[in-house]
């Protein structure tokens, strides 16, 4: 399961839930959030957690995606070093690359004059 859909359902638990569900569930975010931001402070030097935090003020889902990638390769030990700014840029391109463009093609009607 991704962890949107994890959050998802924890949160129409928590809609239908009493407060005291509601603030276990709330916590349980927090801390998953805590781990989550420890484990990314352990992979990333300083300039990639920043060039993160960057990019997580303006595209947050992109950002996101990112972090999964990152936490992902660690978890299953594809990464040997910490991440740097250079392959967090060539992560963001893998992600830029997977996102669909919107091509627009503008069809013009073309008279034909039988002159």
């Amino acid at each position: 399961m991704s962890e949107e859909t994890i959050e998802s359902l924890q949160q129409r638990a928590m809609q239908n839930s009493n407060p005291e569900q509601q603030q276990r569930a709330e916590q349980q975010r927090r801390e998953n959030e805590e781990k989550r931001k420890h484990i990314l402070a352990q992979i990333l030097t300083p300039a990639a957690r920043e060039r993160l935090s960057r990019i997580a003020m303006v595209k947050a889902d992109k950002a996101r995606q990112v972090e999964d990638m990152i936490i992902n390769a660690a978890q299953t030990g594809r990464l040997q070093e910490k991440v740097d700014e250079p392959k967090l840029i060539s992560l963001l391109e893998q992600i830029s690359e997977k996102a669909t463009k919107t091509n627009i093609i503008m069809k013009r009607r073309t008279i034909d004059d039988d002159d």
